[in-house]
């Protein structure tokens, strides 16, 4: 009788983001009673849950209103990320695509991608990049490894890479397989082509998110990522001035066009002010205010988060270990977006069809 009335109460307390009750979500398991006290497991559909002491508090009071407080409730939370991802024959074991793309260059999309990949793997989460800036690439330099190989392996008589791994992160780049000082001057099916090979002939293994950091604009490496992979959502990086907003409204239309139909995910607004070590509390916008805020209002999509203009991005970035693996304003912001990520992730999972593979007939 106890646990059926746990059962009820439970059925009572929805997830925030879905909107359904936790127990037709079956999100609750495990639920035993051992004297006074009540155990049972949450499973979120992320580690990076920014619900989840929300959920937890939510569960106790409903218990304790359904059964009075008599009994110590102890919750274990969980999570096992949510895919739309089933029997995919390239990647089968990567739940999320995450495609990381920008109008214009220069607007630090690979210093989001950066941060934003191991504050998810700081969270739990299985995480892995794909550099897909193969005329200039970043990733290698942001993690301070430019000067590794990666290995490879022999299986069923065929090469596989295996990706450098670091803070957490597993990396692939043509950074990696190039020398450190060419430059990699390839028409577009070359690059197009590095890519699948980025896709089909590495070791991914098990991931919950595949960041893949792409060039600036629209180009040919946008067209085959969409093409060989059904992406689960894209994120569009910009700047708050309005030559930067105007570019990053082109890589948004590309995406949700009919023939590609990616959902977006959100808005990343980047260097969206600047904040002095010296005064945490001051903010100076010098490349304008909110244009990453005016952007998403006027299409209807979700600002992610904001990303203040500071020495230390920089400097971790040149340093290689990025900035969010410190202690400080940048850290938290980085930290939030990751939080903002997941949960946008979560619900497009939940609400929306499984992205297809887009066929384009010329």
């Amino acid at each position: 009788m106890l646990k059926e009335q746990i059962i009820k109460a439970l059925s009572k307390v929805e997830d925030p983001d879905l909107k359904k009750d936790l127990i037709s979500l079956n999100m609750i398991g495990d639920i035993k009673i051992e004297d006074q006290k009540i155990y049972f497991t949450v499973i979120l559909t992320t580690p990076a849950c920014p619900l989840k002491e929300l959920i937890k508090s939510n569960c106790i009071k409903a218990i304790e209103k359904e059964i009075g407080s008599d009994y110590e409730i102890h919750i274990t939370m969980t999570s096992i990320v949510t895919s739309t991802r089933s029997n995919a024959p390239l990647l089968p074991g990567v739940k999320n695509i995450i495609a990381i793309a920008s109008g214009k260059g220069g607007v630090g999309k690979s210093t989001v991608t950066s941060n934003l990949a191991v504050a998810l793997a700081q969270s739990g989460a299985r995480v892995g990049i794909i550099d897909a800036d193969i005329s200039g690439p970043s990733i290698p330099v942001m993690f301070g490894c430019e000067l590794e190989k990666p290995e490879i392996i022999v299986e069923d008589g065929k090469n596989y890479i295996i990706p450098i791994e670091r803070f957490g992160v597993k990396l692939i780049s043509i950074g990696f397989l190039t020398p450190t000082d060419g430059a990699v001057v390839w028409r577009g099916p070359m690059a197009s082509s590095a890519l699948k090979q980025f896709i089909s002939d590495c070791k991914w293994g098990e991931l919950d998110y595949l960041l893949i950091d792409l060039p600036p604009g629209t180009s040919d490496i946008h067209l085959t990522l969409v093409q060989t992979l059904p992406v689960t959502g894209a994120i569009i990086v910009t700047t708050p001035q309005k030559v930067a907003l105007s570019d990053a409204q082109k890589g948004l239309n590309m995406f949700t066009q009919p023939q590609i139909n990616v959902p977006v995910l959100g808005i990343v607004e980047n260097m969206a002010y600047f904040t002095p070590a010296e005064l945490p509390d001051n903010k100076y916008y010098i490349f304008g205010k909110d244009g990453g805020k005016m952007l998403s209002d006027k299409y209807g999509i979700d600002l992610l988060g904001q990303i203040p203009i500071v020495q230390s991005i920089r400097e971790a970035g040149d340093a290689g270990k990025p900035v969010v693996l410190r202690d400080e304003i940048t850290s938290k912001a980085f930290m939030d977006l990751s939080e903002c990520v997941a949960q946008k992730v979560a619900i497009r999972n939940a609400t929306k069809q499984k992205t297809n593979i887009v066929e384009i007939r010329r």
